[in-house]
This record gives structure tokens, sequence and C-alpha cells, in this order.
């Protein structure tokens, strides 16, 4: 699978661990182009400047999973393309204000938006034993 991480801050990096922790190939996504070294260093396979329409061509349609750290306000459709058919953007950042989507990048290719805080205990649980079995 290969996992997106969009916002590579303090959650994104611990993202690009766990993903690739687990043995995935993970994509980095950022705004900064200064961010593509600290996210290789932290284990991910591909960085995309989101800014850079080029950097965003070149890993679209290839991504199954994407994991939205951003807790700022700012636009997903921007990220849509990347997602392969069936693929799924998380949402893990807080934003109050509205997402406007344009529906053209969910339908055809059966895209889903989600949205996800915390896990159980059990999930916790699993969690410290992957961080410390890596």
């Amino acid at each position: 699978m290969t996992v997106g991480i969009i916002g590579i801050g303090g959650l994104g990096t611990m993202g690009i661990k766990l993903a690739k922790a687990l043995g995935h190939r993970v994509v980095a996504i950022s705004t900064s182009a200064n961010k593509e070294i600290m996210a290789r260093e932290k284990g991910a396979d591909g960085f995309v400047v989101s800014s850079d329409p080029d950097s965003i061509k070149a890993e679209t349609g290839k991504i199954d999973l994407i994991l939205n750290t951003v807790s700022a306000a700012h636009q997903l459709g921007l990220y849509l393309p990347l997602l392969r058919t069936d693929g799924t953007l998380v949402q893990l950042g807080l934003v109050l204000e509205e997402h406007k989507i344009n529906q053209m990048w969910l339908l055809p290719g059966r895209k889903s938006i989600a949205g996800s805080m915390i896990g159980g205990i059990k999930e916790t649980q699993d969690l410290l034993e992957l961080c410390l079995k890596h």
C-alpha cells in the first residue's frame, strides 16, 4: 500500500514513521520543499510539493490512503487527484472552516473522505507495541 502524509510537522512525521514501520511505501506531502530532507530522514520514499503541479502529477493516482494532519485552513481538492481508485483521504488535523470539494474528483474514482480522532485501549496498546518493535 502507498500511504500519503499531508503536513510534515509533529503528527505528520509520526505518521511517516508508523506507516513505514508497517511496511508501506510512504509519500510525504507538504507546501514547503524545505521539508523533503527531514521527511526522507524519517522514512518517506517519495515527496510531493503540493504547490508544484509537476510534483503532484508525478504521484497522481498512485496513493491508496492519505492521512491529512494539517490543522490550518486548506483545500482538500488539491490532494484528491493523488488517490488511486477506491482511495481514501482521512482527516486527522481539526480544521474548523468548511472544505470545498468538487465531486468530480470523488465519483469517477470511488474516492472517499473520512475522519478519525483516536482509537481505543486496544488500538493504543497495538501502537505502543509497534513503536517498541521499531
